[in-house]
């Protein structure tokens, strides 16, 4: 079968496509398909060696993938054979015409939605929900979403919108900016500006914000501290756009009476799994807006990971086996 190695660290190069053995399901797994794979900022920052990889490379590339379910290992019912479902793996194997993965990481496709949207929302979505509910924003509270334009940022942007938050938002340029306030942000803030958060205490004009959703980390977050709500303030750190966690101690936030909550680690990746079916239904309903940028043939996943480093996508890039 075809399939996208990752032959060692470094840049998008480093995903070539290869004849690989198809994979057989083992004990309470399952073989899908490939009709759509999404490609997953997370997945760049493996690759480019900012994070560990999930096995020493070459290695069969990707994290999910939607499609049929054509094969069922021991353990697993047969007759999920057929059925249209998005999988993620265990770090690996997802960048290929068939992908094995366990049984118990499959949702269910909601009947008529495309696998292409399916696999764009579900992520992003899922870990959006799972950081909506954690921080508990209530109607009337101000709210940062950092890089709000595109990923998990516009899908917590919905959500904090629907919660009758004040949104403010940061995005990177004036089309992501234009992004921001289609979905509902009030304000914007273009982080691209080294001085973007004097930039935001001017948007907030003396309020403050009660929470704080922070995907872009390294030395520009300590200066949010002192925007932040005492007492009540939380502030949510679950990626590193800047390429560095934030610098922040126990002293920064107790003098302030402030809250972080780190959202990462396999406790966490827990909780984002049982929003999946939730987020498919929320898509399927029409309560919550798909972000599908553009659609690319399978090999051209060197491409995707260009795309994503460049910034230049406003949705989840998908990879079709099935696309010439």
């Amino acid at each position: 079968m075809r399939a996208i190695v990752m032959t060692g660290v470094g840049g998008p190069e480093v995903l070539v496509p290869r004849e690989v053995p198809q994979p057989r399901p083992g004990a309470g797994e399952l073989v899908v398909r490939a009709e759509a794979i999404p490609v997953l900022y997370p997945e760049v920052a493996i690759r480019a060696g900012s994070f560990p990889t999930p096995a020493e490379p070459p290695l069969v590339f990707g994290f999910q993938a939607a499609g049929v379910v054509t094969e069922t290992g021991a353990g697993v019912d047969p007759g999920l054979i057929g059925r249209r479902v998005v999988v993620a793996t265990n770090g690996s194997g997802a960048y290929a015409d068939f992908v094995v993965a366990a049984a118990a990481q499959a949702t269910p496709i909601p009947d008529g939605m495309d696998a292409a949207v399916a696999a764009a929302v579900l992520m992003g979505g899922s870990v959006a929900t799972a950081l909506i509910d954690t921080a508990a924003p209530t109607a009337g509270e101000t709210v940062l979403i950092e890089a709000a334009a595109t990923g998990v940022g516009a899908y917590l942007t919905q959500y904090a919108v629907r919660r009758g938050a004040r949104v403010i938002a940061t995005a990177g340029g004036p089309d992501k900016a234009a992004r921001a306030r289609e979905l509902g942000a009030a304000d914007v803030v273009d982080h691209n500006d080294p001085e973007w958060t004097d930039r935001l205490r001017s948007v907030l004009g003396g309020t403050t914000l009660d929470v704080v959703f922070d995907a872009i980390g390294g030395p520009a977050t300590p200066a949010l501290l002192d925007l932040m709500t005492p007492l009540r303030g939380r502030m949510l750190g679950y990626g590193f756009l800047s390429g560095g966690p934030a610098p922040i101690t126990a002293i920064d936030l107790v003098t302030r009476g402030l809250t972080l909550i780190g959202c990462a680690g396999p406790a966490w990746l827990g909780k984002v799994a049982g929003y999946r079916a939730a987020v498919l239904a929320e898509v399927g309903a029409g309560t919550l807006q798909p972000l599908l940028d553009a659609t690319l043939p399978l090999d051209q996943a060197a491409r995707a990971h260009e795309l994503l480093e460049q910034r230049a996508a406003f949705g989840t890039i998908i990879l079709r086996p099935d696309q010439a």
